[in-house]
């Protein structure tokens, strides 16, 4: 019954995704994606919407304005906090500090996500293609998955920058 469910909304799925990308600044299949991790979550929990369809349209429109919202939440930097390009010990320690900070939050990444930020991360800079081939994965399913990855790479930063520590 999943299966049915799933290949009967995939062609639905993929017309919204494809309309709704554009205006919420995002990639049709990141936001694909993100639609079928809440319907499996959903399938989990609570079984099949009982109108799968109009779920699927909600869906797509709330993972859009979520996409939307974070676009106009996150900026980036005018400048790195600690400008690398003044090589005093002090930068140097401090870039070092963030290196180690992402090498080991890649580390805890869930699934396939550590080989792949690895190789995209690789000094060899890989392409897309070359990254697919080492990793056994079709070159079309690296993108999303770079970008599920990212996602939770993101998140665990921000929870570990945020947490409070002890003092004393």
């Amino acid at each position: 019954m999943t299966h049915d469910l799933l290949t009967e909304l995939r062609p639905l799925l993929t017309a919204e995704a494809s309309a709704e990308a554009y205006a919420s600044g995002s990639e049709p299949g990141d936001l694909e994606q993100a639609v079928w991790l809440r319907l499996l979550e959903r399938l989990e929990t609570q079984g099949p919407p009982p109108d799968p369809s109009g779920w699927l349209r909600d869906a797509v429109r709330d993972e859009g304005r979520l996409s939307r919202h974070a676009h106009g939440v996150e900026r980036p930097y005018d400048g790195e906090p600690a400008d690398d390009t003044r090589h005093g010990p002090e930068q140097l320690a401090l870039s070092e500090a963030r290196h180690r900070v992402v090498r080991e939050a890649v580390r805890r990444l869930p699934g396939r996500c550590p080989r792949i930020m690895a190789a995209l991360l690789s000094p060899r800079d890989l392409t897309y293609r070359e990254i697919a081939g080492e990793l056994g994965i079709s070159q079309g399913s690296l993108g999303p998955e770079r970008s599920r990855c990212l996602g939770c790479l993101r998140r665990m930063l921000a929870a570990e920058v945020a947490s409070p520590e002890a003092r004393g």
